[in-house]
């Protein structure tokens, strides 16, 4: 009798422990059920060419970047961080970090070292120990097709995205990862800040030859560009039926410099030129009037092969993404071209800047989310946002970072309040878990929670070091978003 009771004092220990376990399980919940849901993304993203370094090795050719001409007191990308080599150290940081999504590029020419002929088998398997790890730490990884790193011989051989030859080779890299990767990688993204093709033409390996127009080859290289994304998309739902891929630009919200109509016209024309050309193509697979027009007024229609507007048409996104860090003014400068986009944007006499002379504007952030969701009604993937800052480590081998903290808090704040709106936003990736090197090849120039060892010229010792930060956002993605 005495046993019978024993048991059942025992058993009724469990179930009450159940119980309160159960009950502080519920209580988490409710507490995470805030306006950010479940399964959201949380992250980092960076670039192959500005974390990998071993740009000569594993069979890896030379690209646009390791050629590119380096500035005064600045590095090249060589070694970079040494993600190549220390990625496994890196992930380890990443996990106890909490993330749950990584972003970076694969190098097109570690797959095909010069853009076409035979695949590098020691680059694809680069990658698939890569994605294992990050996968097997529980981090889902976010995959960009190209970030401004054509192989060499492809800018030399064709004059890069101008030719329809490379769209091709594109195309072809494109379904070797696809098939490689297919059950470890969901999201993707095809172009990096796409809209960055009209006024940066040779970060698509394009040069200007004499004599010819430049707006117009402009056009034709966007054009290109367009139906690589459109072809790699169609073959990543052939190949990856549960895929998503992304339409990816450089966000920049505007307003006009005055309250004069010519300005405010002119801050229409830079936000249609800016981002609504690729997001619309991206969405709506055509051509929006205002380009069309553009081009028969100045007779600058590129030219279009017989399958294009289809192939434009049936191979939409399935969420848009784009970075952000700043918003700026417009005002008129009378011109219809192109490079007028650039011109006519001057800095907000209103807002703080950093260091680099980018304006803090953590509300047109907000305003960038409701107007992309108002327009358009899909998912949003906010695959890039930060603030860089000159920094070195203090005596306690840490960077008391508070600016930085204020910063992603002041922007994770009006994220929130544009979901309160009803807009919808599965992820949101700061630039750099780790300190990279910029993309002008600055070290001093840093984004991340975790301070890497080295400088422009001295590599130091490479060590990692997690600065203050990094505990910051660790809770912040521990509470879905809730602690601040």
């Amino acid at each position: 009798m005495k046993a019978v009771f024993i048991e059942c004092k025992i058993e009724l220990k469990i179930v009450i422990v159940l119980e309160i376990k159960e009950k502080e399980t519920r209580i988490m919940e409710e507490k995470n059920s805030g306006i950010i849901p479940k399964g959201f993304l949380w992250g980092g993203a960076v670039t192959s060419f500005q974390s990998e370094g071993a740009w000569d090795e594993g069979g890896k050719g030379v690209s646009i970047v390791d050629k590119r001409e380096i500035k005064e007191n600045s590095s090249d990308w060589k070694v970079a961080v040494d993600f190549y080599h220390r990625y496994k150290e890196d992930i380890a940081l990443f996990k106890e970090l909490g993330i749950n999504s990584y972003r970076t590029s694969i190098s097109w020419t570690r797959i095909f070292p010069n853009g076409e002929g035979e695949v590098n088998e020691e680059g694809l398997k680069f990658y698939e120990d890569f994605f294992d790890k990050l996968l097997a730490n529980g981090i889902e990884p976010v995959i960009t097709l190209y970030h401004f790193d054509l192989p060499q011989v492809l800018a030399e051989k064709y004059n890069g995205f101008v030719s329809r030859k490379v769209v091709d080779l594109f195309e072809k890299y494109a379904k070797v990862v696809f098939e490689r990767f297919k059950d470890k990688v969901k999201y993707w993204i095809t172009f990096n800040e796409q809209n960055l093709v009209l006024p940066y033409i040779q970060l698509w390996g394009v040069t200007v030859p004499e004599g010819v127009n430049k707006e117009k080859l402009s056009y034709q290289v966007c054009h290109n560009v367009f139906i690589a994304h459109a072809k790699a998309t169609k073959l990543l739902h052939e190949i990856i039926p549960d895929g998503k891929m992304g339409g990816m630009v450089a966000y920049m919200t505007t307003y006009p410099m005055t309250c004069k109509p010519e300005d405010t016209l002119a801050n229409q024309k830079v936000k249609e030129l800016f981002n609504d050309l690729y997001f619309d193509i991206f969405v709506n697979g055509e051509y929006p009037t205002y380009i069309t027009s553009k081009w028969k007024n100045d007779d600058i229609k590129p030219v279009f092969e017989d399958e294009d507007e289809k192939l434009l048409k049936e191979n939409i996104v399935d969420y848009l993404t784009f970075s952000y860090y700043q918003s700026s003014t417009v005002k008129d400068m009378c011109e219809e071209d192109s490079d007028a986009i650039i011109k006519g944007i001057t800095p907000n006499p209103l807002l703080k800047k950093n260091e680099w002379g980018w304006a803090i504007d953590p509300i047109g952030f907000r305003v960038a989310l409701k107007e992309i969701y108002a327009r358009y009604r899909l998912p949003i993937f906010v695959t890039e946002n930060g603030i860089g800052v000159k920094e070195e480590l203090d005596e306690n081998n840490t960077v008391n970072d508070d600016y930085r903290i204020d910063y992603l808090k002041s922007h994770i704040e009006q994220m929130k309040l544009a979901m309160e709106e009803g807009v919808e936003v599965i992820g949101y990736l700061t630039w750099g878990c780790t300190d990279i090197l910029s993309s002008q090849g600055e070290m001093k120039k840093r984004y991340g929670f975790i301070f890497v060892n080295r400088d422009e010229t001295d590599m130091r010792d490479l060590r990692r070091y997690k600065k203050k930060s990094f505990e910051w956002f660790k809770k912040v993605i521990a509470t879905n978003g809730e602690s601040l």
